[in-house]
């Protein structure tokens, strides 16, 4: 059993990967503002990764918390996670 501590340090966690992951969606709005125009394979590429990739780092590291126990670990590398993938959206599709 884990204790009390322990527990609120893994939420409290988790809710700093789910603020990560705002500020992560929010910075990928700015690649979906541009003005529309024929967009090359990697730029649909970077606007797929802006928007959805965050949310989708989440699922994973969730997952990976529930199958190692370690919510604790997963959350932290779920944050350097959402972190990278915003910046490769961002790297795809600059504007």
């Amino acid at each position: 059993m884990l204790h009390p501590a322990d527990v609120f340090t893994a939420v409290v966690a988790w809710l700093a990967v789910l603020a990560v992951c705002v500020a992560a969606v929010l910075l990928g709005q700015t690649a979906r503002t541009a003005p529309v125009r024929r967009r090359s394979r990697a730029a649909r590429i970077g606007l797929f990764v802006s928007l959805s990739g965050p949310w989708l780092t989440v699922l994973a590291g969730a997952a990976i918390g529930l199958i190692t126990g370690a919510w604790l670990a997963a959350a932290a590398g779920t944050a350097c996670a959402i972190v990278l993938v915003a910046l490769v959206g961002l790297a795809l599709r600059p504007r």
